[in-house]
């Protein structure tokens, strides 16, 4: 083992674990370093003092058909912490109107349940549903909007909040290409891909806590506090890491996976293109318990809370591309978003509980066209370095599964530089052509 040298995975992120765990489960001898004093990024817990409970830092949901952070789940043996309805239901609340429905997808990849009225959004007709094909043909400049055309119930009922959400980008600026391969991952597979699963405690317990003691259990060298200040380039090779407190040279078969936020890697290496516009995520967090029988989680149209979440003993609201939002006060965000709350759950004459507002001024990259085109690869001109994190090309804007499959793109072309067995990376290759570019890594190296 000594011979391959070490991995040096920088960030602790989702990203960094993930590459962690599959460097790790083929034998690799493995360094993880995170600045700050706790792991998982923005995926991640905490106690709030001020509520007296453990809340999540943001509102990241996982359904069945992301394939890749199911593996990483699995190899870490944290998919008993997750539960989940037996089928894919999303509930929908239209404060305009009124209305109040549930889609309910059909489990299989047919999409026959379109044809049933009671499944699909009312106010659409079945034949309404093609028009996401364009997407499919979309410019590389096209936004959802203009192919979608933002006129129709169904654009307003379901393609704008599903794309605000995925994209963490308004509509009329979100690149449709990304879009479409969303849509491609998720009711393009079916229901079933669609069926949410929630961490049963929180998602350090579910995504963090049990990957750190997975390393562990394999000798991997785990250093919280260590800020990366530079890295010593050779003419081919990363030759030595440089922290606040040590120098680290790097031997001839060492290899480095830097995970950091995108503006620290383009500091960091010379040269790296990443995303330079970033749209903000407002979070609310109410103490307080949704009412029996409550969804997982449920979609408002019409309202300033756009999407709620049932948490044990907490209700959670979070707002996407939240530039409208992002100024105001505390207290100001507390009152709109549980008006929006108790609307939704009836709450009418309950007084305002405990809450704290999160605000992420910098979440995600805005996944314009302009943006996307701004993703870098897994590969740096210098042959044992490579790049991981929620901003590098995968096919996926950022998200959990994003930032996991970026993770394992970047571990897999290091195994196979280093003639691992390409049987000791998982298999979640896409049943669909939903990845591009870049994440050519990550199919080459799973075929």
């Amino acid at each position: 083992m000594s011979e391959r040298g070490c991995v040096h995975v920088v960030g602790a992120g989702l990203a960094g674990l993930a590459a962690c765990v599959a460097l790790a489960g083929a034998g690799r001898r493995v360094a993880l370093y995170e600045t700050g004093q706790h792991a998982g990024g923005r995926c991640r817990s905490f106690f709030d003092s001020e509520l007296g409970c453990r809340i999540d830092n943001g509102n990241h949901l996982l359904l069945a058909g992301n394939r890749a952070a199911l593996d990483y789940l699995g190899r870490i043996d944290a998919l008993g912490t997750f539960e989940g309805p037996g089928e894919p239901a999303i509930g929908f609340a239209d404060f305009t109107t009124g209305e109040r429905w549930t889609l309910r997808p059909n489990a299989g990849r047919l999409p026959w349940w379109v044809l049933s009225r009671p499944r699909r959004v009312p106010g659409t007709r079945a034949r309404d549903y093609l028009g996401a094909l364009r997407l499919a043909r979309a410019p590389e400049d096209a936004t959802v909007a203009e192919m979608l055309g933002s006129d129709s119930v169904l654009y307003r009922r379901l393609w704008e909040p599903l794309a605000v959400a995925a994209l963490n980008t308004a509509a009329d600026q979100g690149s449709a290409r990304l879009f479409w391969r969303i849509l491609v991952e998720t009711l393009g597979n079916g229901g079933t891909a669609c069926r949410p699963l929630i961490p049963r405690e929180g998602l350090s317990e579910s995504f963090v806590d049990p990957a750190l003691a997975w390393l562990r259990g394999r000798g991997a060298e785990i250093r919280f506090g260590a800020r990366l200040r530079s890295l010593a380039f050779g003419s081919d090779r990363v030759t030595g890491l440089s922290f606040d407190d040590a120098a680290l040279p790097l031997g001839e078969a060492d290899e480095v996976v830097l995970a950091v936020p995108a503006p620290v890697a383009a500091r960091l290496v010379p040269g790296l293109v990443v995303p330079d516009d970033y749209a903000p995520i407002v979070n609310a967090h109410f103490r307080c318990a949704a009412p029996a029988g409550a969804a997982p989680f449920a979609g408002i149209v019409g309202g300033t809370a756009e999407w709620v979440f049932r948490k044990p003993g907490v209700v959670s609201v979070t707002v996407s591309a939240a530039d409208r939002l992002v100024d105001r006060t505390a207290g100001e965000l507390i009152e709109l978003l549980w008006r929006d709350v108790a609307k939704l759950y009836d709450f009418s004459d309950s007084p305002v509980p405990p809450a704290r507002i999160v605000k992420e001024r910098r979440a995600t990259f805005r996944a314009t066209p302009d943006q996307v085109r701004r993703l870098p690869g897994s590969a740096t001109r210098w042959a044992n370095l490579r790049v991981a994190g929620d901003y590098v090309e995968t096919g996926l804007p950022a998200t959990i599964e994003g930032a996991i499959r970026s993770g394992f793109a970047a571990a897999a072309v290091l195994l196979r530089s280093g003639d691992a067995t390409p049987a000791a990376m998982p298999d979640h290759r896409s049943e669909t052509p939903a990845m591009s570019q870049t994440s050519t890594d990550y199919q080459r190296a799973l075929s």
